[in-house]
């Protein structure tokens, strides 16, 4: 297919620009051959027309598909060229924020300016052991690669790391070093990291300096070697540096600085120890002034002094050698202020004094006069004489920056070789992988020497680059068998020889130095005349004489001569480093100690930037000449060499490529400036890897990949079963151009464009598919709507006829019914007109007969009413006219009866004054009198009824009425009293007038005070009902009240229930994390244990002998003991040292020595109280047998075995309670929480000091006991033989007995033995006869007696004071109780007080039945202990007799057929233990544990059988009260387990089994520990077989660990396994085939998603999780343990498959998260199918889950970002935007995630609170429980079988 074809519309291209290099276009019409003008149109939105070059006719680039940009490999790119190189870098930088990206073989950093966490040690597993194309780029891959080679192929590696100053390199090259730190497993690498990075600070301060460019630019390069041993593991490093720039030491170009060392000095010149320096502002001295820039901005020379001088320390540079190395730099600093003064123009002179030469010399050393001579002279040697010759000053100048620059770097030479000792190691080193730190390709506006020799070098690394890249295009088409055409890449073969071949710039610059007059001008006109016009890369500026120009590779660089000759010489004279060779000084001779020895490739270095030659000023006495021509070396020549020797280094390695790209000039973060990125990718030669990859055929697909993404392009009929003739047969046909292709015996290879060709066409085939099923469904969608539709029409139709024939035939119904209706209404209405009419007639007739009748009525009416008035009218006229005569007469009457009665009157007064006129009216008095009396009786009935009125309406007035009444009675008795008669009526009638007041006023109060009542009744109403209306109000608001306090109360309710949830998980996650710390201790602990075991083991085979007399450890508490329980081995801790160098006791604050004499002290104290316990039952065994013997005394033994009954007893309380007394005393010893445990008033320390003492309390008791049976024994022993005494060891038996298991049981002892040692052959002449020990029995047996009733009053009265104290404190319970209740039962209404007391009572009642049903279930315990007791002690009396019968009865053969008999009645009741001899054990755990096959025993027999039979020996052993039987079983069964598992550590069967059977043995030991809590699912036969005699707890302890252990292991095992099946099952593997697209994958390889026969995929996983599940079930494992592992191994698939994801941007695609949804669908699945949903496996595939949703859902508006927000809750911030970041389109439908929603979905997540850690940790094991499992088996039940070869144990 031709370009050309390629350029249609809509067809998108890059086009130059000034400003952004490249600039995106589409084509608004086709191209066609001969179009001079292409119209463009621009993404930001405007029309250009693009015309094309007239000459080259050359169509713009083409840019690649969509789904290509951001690819991973630039070599996947279909169009390889600068702007789609550039356009993709930018996209992956910008966008995706990703830094790394291949270009074949290269890595390329863009240096982010932002610390990004993509470098911690997750992410270094994850790149650990992965090729190198399977994951995205990174430095880590790198690495690994080159590591992987290293021990693959034998071979060295060097990682090459180059870029401008800033882009990196530095950050790059500490990154791979910490990657082979980590992966190589060594102890001591992180030690050589540390180092090697402590090393910056020194190197930078000396080695880097301010440019124009950089703050802190290196002016040298270095090549780090770090050195591994046969097994790879980091042992040391070397360090070798390049390209030193001396002449920066005594010049700085303007806007630069001098090394930064020399500033910092200056700024530390007021230090107290700097005075002696004579040092002041960096502006006073000539070699730091001259930039004119002294200060960076933001750098604080002072405080990177004080780091420079740390690192100094850290390295090892002693503090003398700091003052040292700041003395030469000062000496430097002043020698450059040294002036010269001119005395003509061949000599010149220093001043007398002159301060900088004499302060140079003080700090040198030298003598001022001879210095100050040779900086103004030099000796001329010739072959007869010798000369000393003045020089100029400007000659002088030249040789004084000479000496500076040689001294710099003499000293820089020697802080190198410092570093390195520091680093180096002893060991042999075996391979290295060298990394290269070194400055890129440099143009500046002025370029010199410098710049020449940096460029010369760049040169040197390219031309090696381009063939290792040529190479390696070769071997991959060698490798494919493809026919090899020569590949046309740029070879720079000619700019190196323009450089250094045969008059070469650098041969004529030799040349020009060797002539007396010589200068750059006469250098220049040579170079002209040799080389212009005659080489190509070489040209002259057309405005300069005094420069040239060199083509190189990367671009053309003019150089100024000037200068170049005198940087080449760079001229030492000899006389003055004699000078400094004598000084006093000591450390700077040191530094031309290796003037005399050959150049070293090592110490090679540059002089524009000189190479770190030793520099010989004295000529040897054997060779007179050789220092002369060495020292005639130009630095040039220096140089050419130096880099021959580097190149040489390199290719006897492998090498690795990081080009470090600066994105901006100004630091900002994630900022790309495409002109700088361009300028650089030019420089670095990436493009130039680019061009030669798209010279030959870049695009390379295998079969199946090929077959896969285009067989959309394939007919069913083009389908072979052979994929390789199939895709032949289709490119054939796709393209024509067979050169656009070939065929290699893997893969397709093809040239630059033809996979963008195919995507088009397939690009091109999809959109026609889709427009084919877009019409086709759509034409079904409208058919189908269609036919909806017609269906729904016809329904319409058929319903609206009906509904019309419906109402049509209503119509009819309703028109036949209307007519009827119509008759008879019509009948009606005429009817109802005629009886209106007829009695509308009717009352007409009754109104107007009505009417004329009222008419006549009213006319006789008003006749009669006028007839009436003119009545009355008359006779009131007729009356008035009366009244006024009878008016007159009565007047006349009146006058003269007036003056008739005037006459009376006087006649009246004269009659008056007569006695007979008194008489007369006296009798007229009395008659009045009388009628007076009767109207006062007439009133007074009226008072009386006036006051039952006043009575009825007050009685406030009764005492007045009686007053009147006593008044009226009076005035009745006084009627004889005339004189005061008429006073009395007077008053009488004041007083009726009063009462007539009173009884107004009365009245009036009266209906006053019933105004008033009424107006309070209406009051009181109102008051009632605003009351009522408030009282509603009140009832509403507390309804109101009650409802929110029961909202409230609700609300509290749920938020208590939410924190006591949240609380409980948070003490959860406590407990999980304690769990775990807990667990990883347990680890670490068994992981040095078997460190330890390892290296005993080397340490064996290493002594071939054994030494004599060697004792094994203890096995009583042998290593299988865990870190909370303590071993016998730290007593001997003597014999093993290292012993005591445990990782816990770097942790914990502990003072140890305390802790070990404890520790010491208790096992010292176990051992004693062993020894003491063994020569106790040697005792016992001699008193029983001579007991025996004693046929004539058996009451004596009746007792005695009572006695041995009661002592047992005291035995095993007194065990029990030094038990206790140990476990306070070791758990206050192991608490870890304080630094301050063991100090004195710490726990451990009081509880150590209680038990010490009350230890001696008892020891002083037992010693006061032990005298007083002493005295009376001696009293007796006198009695029977005064000449004797008794010492026999048998007094202390009962005593020893007594303190036995106490805590200083050893001293007593040890005590009393010595005094029994001495006696004991007396003690055993004095007991010949036996009388004395009778003596002493009966003694010991009235003292027990006695001292057993003591004690048990004792112990009865103390728990009788202690019942009644308890009953005391329950009753004041009760008692308080009750007044609180009746306290608030008084508070309560009368009905909730009988509720409430009813209530109480029948609490009351239920608490005492409850107490009787404890007491009773108590008794009944008490009942069956003591029937339990009864039956052991019956049994042990039975073998006592029996055993005192064998002992006794002298036909004792007789007898024996007695055992015979009984053993088959024993057998038949079985106790369910298993019997076995002491010497017998090794053979029970050998066959047991060390050779048993699980397989067999997990297919034929029960579960868990050999942890049954183990408890059932621990039973018998218990039943037997042999402790040392237990203690020994016990340690040989773990010690046991732990050798299988350290033997067949990687067989999961193996693990799972002991797994299994540890686990069911923890719980039998639970199950039967006699423990209520381990005892509710027992039944009563399991309950019988509960242990009797040992409290195993600490055992359980030391089980739990060992089953961590295991557990732990387990995970371990199952993970190698799962491992290599995850990533490519869950995500590589198309379980859902034809869903994921695949893409090109450049020159990396990439595991294919396509199943090999090799691959793992979903079944294979599926088949092994099986196949775990079903070991597992077999072995009788726990389903809650299983719960647990399946948990884990589903957490171990979900935290590998979402880290891979979030590595792999090729797998972040919408159809591979359909694929991981689908494969997360099968795991469930098979959870269901195994009913494991509940055991929280699924919830950890929650965030895999998330993931493949994330991949899948909508990424486009804020909704769809509030979407994922709130789905992806089980995802960190960082996951979610690294997966946005890195999804990837596989096709071209899909679209691409923008940068502004993934800033969305950050501004939403900005306020998360989650880990910034981006991986999961895959090693993460969550902490394990196991819950008690107890086993209905009865142990009486099982059954030994024969293939176990457990023959010698017996059942019991």
């Amino acid at each position: 297919m031709a370009a050309s074809e390629l350029y249609t519309k809509f067809a998108r291209v890059w086009i130059p620009d000034p400003e952004e290099v490249w600039k995106s276009a589409e084509l608004l019409k086709d191209y066609k051959p001969g179009d001079k003008v292409l119209l463009l149109h621009l993404e930001d939105g405007k029309d250009l027309e693009y015309r094309l070059d007239p000459k080259t006719k050359e169509l713009p680039h083409l840019r690649n598909p969509d789904i290509l940009v951001g690819e991973n490999d630039l070599t996947a790119l279909s169009y390889l060229h600068e702007p789609a190189v550039l356009h993709n870098l930018r996209v992956r930088f910008i966008d995706s924020k990703l830094i790394y990206t291949y270009c074949g073989i290269v890595l390329v950093a863009i240096n982010p300016y932002e610390q990004l966490p993509i470098y911690g040690e997750d992410i270094i597993n994850a790149y650990s052991g992965q090729n190198m194309g399977d994951m995205d780029p990174h430095i880590f891959a790198v690495a690994e690669e080159a590591y992987k080679q290293m021990a693959r192929d034998e071979r060295n590696q060097s990682i090459i790391v180059s870029g401008e100053s800033g882009a990196g390199k530095t950050v790059s090259a500490k990154y791979a070093m910490r990657y082979f730190a980590t992966v190589s497993g060594s102890a001591s690498e992180a030690n050589v990291e540390e180092k090697v990075l402590a090393s910056n600070p020194i190197m930078e301060s000396i080695g880097n300096a301010k440019t124009t460019r950089n703050d802190n630019s290196s002016r040298f390069g270095k090549y780090i070697e770090i050195g591994f041993d046969k097994r790879y593991r980091i042992i040391g490093a070397n360090m070798r540096t390049y390209l030193l720039e001396k002449s920066r030491v005594v010049f700085q170009a303007e806007e630069e600085r001098n090394y930064h060392i020399f500033y910092q000095l200056c700024a530390s010149a007021n230090l107290p120890e700097f005075q002696v320096l004579r040092l002041g502002d960096a502006n006073n001295f000539h070699y730091t002034n001259q930039g004119g820039s002294p200060v960076i901005e933001g750098v604080d020379d002072a405080k990177e002094m004080v780091h420079t001088r740390q690192a100094c320390t850290l390295l090892g540079i002693s503090e003398s050698y700091q003052m040292g190395i700041f003395r030469i730099l000062a000496g430097i600093l002043h020698l450059g202020n040294v002036v010269f003064m001119s005395r003509d123009s061949d000599s010149c002179t220093i001043p007398p004094k002159h301060e900088p030469l004499s302060i140079f010399c003080d700090l040198m050393g030298v003598d001022f006069e001879e210095m100050c001579h040779w900086l103004c002279h030099r000796k001329l040697a010739t072959a007869t004489e010798t000369y000393i010759k003045p020089i100029s000053k400007l000659q002088a100048t030249n040789a004084r920056d000479a000496l500076a620059k040689h001294i710099y770097a003499k000293l820089f030479n020697w802080i190198v070789d410092h570093v390195n000792q520091a680093l180096h190691s002893a060991v042999k080193q075996h391979s290295f992988i060298g990394v290269l730190d070194i400055y890129g390709f440099e143009t500046f506006e002025i370029n010199s020497f410098e710049q020449f020799c940096i460029n010369y070098a760049n040169e040197k690394l390219q031309q090696q680059f381009n063939m290792h890249v040529f190479k390696l295009e070769q071997e991959e088409y060698m490798k494919e068998q493809i026919p090899w055409t020569l590949i046309d890449f740029y070879d720079n073969q000619p700019c190196i020889n323009l450089i250094e071949s045969k008059l070469g710039i650098l041969d004529l610059l030799d040349e020009e130095c060797k002539m007396p007059k010589g200068t750059d001008d006469t250098w220049a006109q040579k170079l002209y005349n040799t080389h212009l016009n005659k080489c190509a890369l070489f040209e002259k500026p057309r405005l300069s004489n005094k420069a040239f120009i060199i083509q190189h590779f990367a671009d053309k660089v003019e150089y100024q001569c000037e200068g170049f000759l005198e940087k080449n010489k760079d001229t030492v004279f000899e006389e003055q480093i004699k000078v400094l060779k004598s000084s006093k000084f000591k450390m700077l001779p040191e530094l031309f100690q290796d003037d005399e020895k050959a150049i070293s490739p090592t110490s090679a270095t540059s002089s524009g930037r000189v190479p770190l030659t030793r520099i010989p000023s004295k000529p040897t006495k054997g060779r007179p000449g050789q220092t002369a021509k060495e020292h005639k070396k130009t630095v040039g020549h220096q140089f050419r060499n130096s880099l021959h020797l580097l190149m040489e280094t390199l290719n006897a390695t492998t090498p690795h490529y990081v080009r470090c790209i600066k994105p901006n000039d100004f630091k900002f973060p994630f900022t790309f400036d495409e002109k700088r990125a361009v300028q650089q990718l030019r420089a670095c030669g990436v493009l130039e890897t680019i061009r030669i990859s798209a010279a030959g055929f870049p695009s390379r697909w295998t079969y199946q990949e090929f077959f896969s993404r285009y067989r959309v392009l394939m007919k069913q009929k083009d389908v072979l079963s052979d994929r390789k003739q199939t895709c032949k047969n289709v490119l054939e046909k796709l393209i024509v151009d067979k050169d656009k292709y070939q065929f290699g015996k893997t893969k397709i290879f093809f040239r630059a464009g033809q996979v963008a060709y195919l995507e088009k066409l397939r690009a091109d085939k999809l959109r026609a598919a889709c427009i084919r099923i877009q019409k086709t469904i759509r034409g079904w969608l409208l058919r189908k709507k269609y036919l909806r539709m017609r269906k729904a029409a016809i329904t319409v139709q058929r319903y609206v006829r009906g509904y019309q024939a419906r109402c049509y035939a209503k119509f009819l119904r309703r028109t036949k019914a209307a007519t009827i209706i119509q008759k008879y209404w019509r009948m009606y209405v005429a009817r109802r007109r005629y009886k209106i009419t007829r009695t509308a007639t009717i009352v007409l007739q009754s109104y107007l007969r009505g009417y004329l009748a009222r008419n006549r009525y009213h006319k006789i009416l008003r006749e009669h009413k006028a007839v009436i008035i003119q009545k009355w009218v008359r006779g009131w006229l007729a009356r008035t006219y009366y009244r006024r005569s009878i008016h007159a007469i009565i007047y006349l009457q009146c006058c003269f009866r007036r003056m008739m009665a005037k006459r009376e009157l006087k006649k009246l007064k004269i009659e008056a004054r007569s006695v007979e006129r008194y008489k007369k009216l006296h009798i007229g008095m009395e008659n009045k009198i009388m009628q007076l009396q009767r109207k006062v009786d007439e009133q007074n009935k009226d008072y009386k009824c006036l006051m039952e009125k006043l009575t009825n309406l007050e009685g406030i007035y009764n005492s007045e009425t009686e007053k009147l009444r006593s008044d009226l009675e009076r005035l009745q008795l006084s009627e004889e009293e005339a004189k005061i008669a008429t006073g009395r009526v007077l008053s009488l009638q004041e007083e009726i007038a009063k009462l007539r007041k009173d009884l107004e006023q009365t009245q009036s109060e009266k209906k006053s005070i019933e105004e008033r009542a009424d107006r309070y009744k209406q009051e009181t109403e109102q008051l009632v009902s605003n009351l009522k209306e408030e009282n509603t109000l009140l009832k509403q608001e507390k309804e109101t009240l009650n409802h929110r306090i029961v909202e409230q109360a609700k609300e509290m309710t749920e938020t208590m229930e939410k924190k006591l949830v949240e609380e409980t998980k948070q003490l959860e996650l406590d407990l999980n994390d304690e769990r775990l710390r807990y667990q990883n201790l347990l680890n670490e602990f068994s992981r040095l244990e078997e460190r330890y075991d390892d290296l005993k083991e080397e340490m064996t085979l290493m002594v071939n002998v054994p030494k004599p007399g060697h004792k094994r450890t203890d096995s009583t508490h042998s290593s299988n003991e865990s870190e909370y329980t303590f071993s016998s081995e730290i007593a001997e801790s003597e014999d093993i040292p290292s012993r005591t160098e445990e990782p816990s006791e770097k942790k914990v604050p502990l003072d140890m020595s305390l802790f070990l004499k404890l520790q010491k002290r208790v096992t010292e104290l176990e051992q004693e109280k062993q020894v003491m316990q063994d020569e106790l039952d040697r005792k016992e065994e001699q008193v029983l047998r001579s007991k025996a013997k004693e046929e004539e005394r058996p009451q004596i033994r009746g007792a005695e075995l009572e006695y041995e009954s009661l002592k047992r007893q005291e035995l095993e309380s007194e065990n029990k309670k030094l038990k206790n007394e140990l476990n306070e005393l070791r758990k206050a010893l192991s608490e870890k929480s304080a630094p301050e445990v063991t100090a004195p008033g710490a726990p451990a320390y009081r509880v150590l000091m209680e038990q010490l003492t009350s230890v001696s309390e008892e020891l002083d008791v037992r010693k006061e006991e032990v005298l007083i049976l002493r005295s009376q024994l001696v009293s007796q022993k006198e009695a029977i033989q005064p000449k004797n005494t008794m010492t026999d060891s048998t007094i202390l038996l009962e005593d020893v007995q007594k303190m036995k298991d106490k805590g200083e049981i050893a001293q007593a002892y040890i005590g009393l033995k010595e005094t029994n040692r001495s006696s004991a052959m007396d003690c055993h002449e004095l007991n010949e006869d036996g009388e004395l020990l009778l003596v002493y029995e009966g003694l010991k047996q009235a003292n027990r007696l006695l001292e057993s009733q003591l004690q048990s009053q004792k112990r009865s009265h103390e728990n009788e004071a202690e019942a009644l104290r308890g009953e005391i404190q329950s009753l004041k319970e009760e008692n308080n109780r009750q007044q609180q209740l009746l306290a608030q039962n008084l508070q309560l209404p009368p009905e909730a007080r009988i509720e409430a007391s009813l209530q109480h009572e029948i609490t009351r009642l239920t608490n005492e039945n409850l107490d009787l049903m404890e007491q009773l279930e108590k008794q009944d315990k008490t009942v069956r202990k003591l029937k339990k007791q009864l039956k052991v002690f019956a049994k042990k009396i039975g073998e006592l007799e029996v055993g005192q019968m064998e002992n006794i009865s002298p036909g004792q053969i007789i007898d024996e057929p007695i055992r015979p008999v009984n053993i088959p009645r024993k057998e038949k009741d079985f106790q369910g233990m298993l019997e076995y001899k002491k010497e017998d054990e090794q053979k029970l755990v050998k066959n047991l544990i060390l050779e048993l096959k699980p397989r067999g025993v997990a297919v034929n027999l029960i579960p868990g059988l050999p942890a049954y039979i183990l408890f059932m020996c621990v039973r018998h052993a218990d039943y037997l009260n042999d402790d040392q039987k237990v203690r020994s079983l016990l340690t040989s069964t773990i010690n046991s387990i732990k050798k299988v598992l350290k033997k067949r550590g990687d067989d999961f069967e193996t693990i799972s089994f002991w797994l299994s059977n540890t686990c069911r043995f923890l719980h039998c030991l639970k199950q039967y520990s006699g423990e209520e809590g381990f005892m509710k699912h027992n039944t009563s036969r399991q309950n019988e077989h509960c242990l009797t005699n040992f409290d195993l707890a600490e055992y359980r302890q030391v089980l739990s660990d060992l089953a961590i252990q295991i557990y732990q292991q387990l995970v371990r095992v199952l993970e190698n396994i799962l491992q290599p099946m995850i990533v490519s099952g869950m995500l590589e593997h198309e379980t859902i085939q034809g869903v994921s697209g695949v893409k090109p994958t450049g020159l990396r390889k990439r595991t294919s998603s396509i199943a090999d026969e090799g691959t793992y995929t979903l079944d294979s996983i599926l088949r092994q999780l099986n196949s775990f599940h079903s070991v597992m079930c077999q072995h009788g494992m726990d389903p809650e343990l299983i719960k647990q592992v399946v948990k884990q191994m589903f957490y171990i698939v979900g935290a590998v498959t979402l880290n891979n994801l979030l590595l792999r941007k090729d797998m972040c695609s919408w159809s591979k998260g359909m694929q991981i949804r689908y494969n997360v669908s099968q795991l469930e699945e098979w959870l269901r199918d195994k009913n494991l949903m509940n055991s929280g496996a699924k919830e950890t595939l929650e965030p895999l889950i998330q993931a493949a949703q994330l991949l899948q859902v909508k990424k486009k508006t804020d909704d769809d970002a509030e979407a994922i927000c709130s789905m992806c809750n089980a995802l960190t911030t960082a996951q979610i935007v690294k997966v946005l970041n890195l999804y990837t389109p596989v096709n071209e439908f899909e679209e691409r995630v923008s940068v502004s929603f993934i800033r969305t979905i950050q501004m939403r997540l900005r306020d998360r609170k989650d880990s910034p850690q981006l991986l999961m940790d895959a090693k993460h094991i969550f902490p394990v429980t196991f819950p008690f499992n107890p086993s209905s088996l009865a142990l009486e039940t099982i059954q030994i079988p024969a293939s176990l070869g457990l023959g010698f144990i017996s059942r019991v």
